[in-house]
């Protein structure tokens, strides 16, 4: 940031500290968090900290009120109620930091990491920072029209519950997986931004412009949208349970597809699919059932071999032995779906939603593409939700499954020899007799160490 985005008045208001001075200031400060005696809190209002290496510390409760931290190492600074109001933490690192309860109104935070935060009931909403001059006159600092300014930050993974971001500027930034469930987002501009995989559960977003996000897999469960901006909003295979959808104009939203807009039966598409299928499509039609609503369903022995079912709503399904090789349900509702004995070999159910369903004795190994043991094409769940799902038998050999979520779910007899659950989460799973020889579980949580593991 160059001094003439600021009044000439203060372009040299802000305080220069050297590294070495830097490291006394948090050395200090952690004498006076832990309550020893010379221990001082780091005040570092208007500081010049762009560039600095203040990763891994302890920082909690420091004040950093209209710091200029452009480019700052925060990486896993621990932030916890400190003070940022204002601060310029533009392209800043603060992946895996924790700011929760912090104070960051105003907070103009434009192209930073902030990747696995923690960052529960922050306060991010609008901000004006006052500063005198040198005549001792009082003018107002802002970044921009004195909003928080999140856009294009990378939001990936962090956990704002309960966050205040009323009035934010988040614009075309990356929030996939973010956690937001409560947060307060009245009037905030979401427009261009990426949710995918995120969690918004009573979140209010009166007001709020998502024009053009995208909302891949987001759980809006009970939130709050009234008159709520939704032009180009993308809402296939997003949840929207208990959501009153009265209170803003939807229609204006890419929303799932009615069977009545399919142009022909279900019955009639399906036979269409297998004669493709089985003509190595000379003939026939593949079954393109993308963002389509099939909940409820029966298709018990269907032949959906290679089909397009990605962002398809299939909640309460009974999909029970059908025939889902290599079929593409990424980012499809199969909540309480059946898809006992199924052929699931190959098929990609990347951050599909699973949770309830029933895999009984499914296979989701890999499928032989080139009639050679070397070409093998793997099933995929990576990031995939199966929580309380019923798993017991199935076969999940080789299997892509890093960042799943197998909480709560049955895994009794499962097979996932040789299967990739990096970061995979096992939270009070049942996992007796499952076999995991050979598995890459690296960053796995939950999984008994009798288990076995990679």
């Amino acid at each position: 940031m160059n001094d003439s985005e600021f009044p000439s008045e203060f372009a040299s208001g802000w305080k220069d500290i050297t590294q070495q001075a830097l490291d006394e200031v948090i050395r200090l400060h952690k004498m006076f968090r832990e309550g020893r005696h010379g221990g001082k809190r780091a005040t570092l209002s208007f500081t010049n900290l762009s560039h600095k290496d203040l990763a891994g510390h302890d920082l909690s409760d420091a004040d950093f009120s209209g710091c200029r931290m452009q480019h700052a190492n925060l990486r896993g600074t621990k932030l916890t109620a400190a003070n940022l109001f204002a601060a310029d933490l533009r392209a800043s690192d603060l992946t895996g930091a924790n700011l929760s309860r912090a104070d960051m109104r105003g907070a103009c935070i434009r192209g930073a990491i902030l990747t696995d935060c923690e960052m529960q009931e922050c306060d991010l909403r609008a901000g004006v920072l006052l500063k005198s001059d040198r005549r001792g006159n009082l003018a107002m600092m802002t970044f921009d029209m004195n909003v928080t300014d999140l856009g294009s930050a990378v939001i990936r993974g962090a956990d704002l519950t309960s966050a205040k971001l009323s009035n934010a500027f988040i614009m075309q930034s990356d929030l996939t997986d973010a956690i937001l469930r409560n947060a307060k987002l009245q009037k905030t501009d979401l427009s261009q931004s990426n949710l995918t995989g995120s969690i918004l559960e009573g979140a209010d977003l009166t007001e709020a412009n998502l024009t053009g996000a995208i909302f891949h897999g987001a759980i809006l469960a009970r939130a709050i949208m009234h008159g709520t901006k939704l032009d180009g909003a993308d809402l296939a295979g997003a949840m929207l349970d208990d959501l009153d959808q009265t209170k803003s104009d939807f229609t204006k939203a890419q929303l799932p597809k009615s069977l009545d807009t399919l142009g022909a039966p279900l019955r009639e598409v399906l036979v269409q699919h297998a004669q493709w299928i089985h003509s190595s499509g000379k003939n026939g039609k593949r079954a393109e059932l993308a963002r389509y609503d099939l909940s409820k369903q029966n298709l018990e022995g269907a032949n959906l071999s290679a089909a397009s079912l990605e962002l398809a709503i299939l909640r309460g399904c009974n999909l029970s032995k059908a025939n889902l090789l290599m079929a593409d349900l990424s980012y499809a509702d199969l909540r309480d779906a059946d898809l006992a004995h199924a052929d699931l070999r190959g098929a990609s159910f990347r951050r599909a939603n699973l949770a309830g369903a029933r895999l009984v004795g499914a296979r989701a190994s890999p499928v032989d593409i080139m009639g050679s043991s070397t070409h093998l094409w793997p099933a995929n769940f990576e990031h995939a939700r199966l929580t309380n799902a019923n798993l017991n038998g199935v076969d999940m050999r080789r299997a892509k499954l890093p960042s799943a979520n197998f909480s709560n779910a049955t895994l009794t007899g499962a097979n996932f020899k040789n299967a990739n659950l990096q970061d995979a989460i096992f939270t009070r799973a049942d996992t007796r007799g499952a076999d995991f020889e050979g598995a890459d579980l690296r960053g796995a949580q939950g999984v008994p160490e009798t288990e076995g593991g990679g």
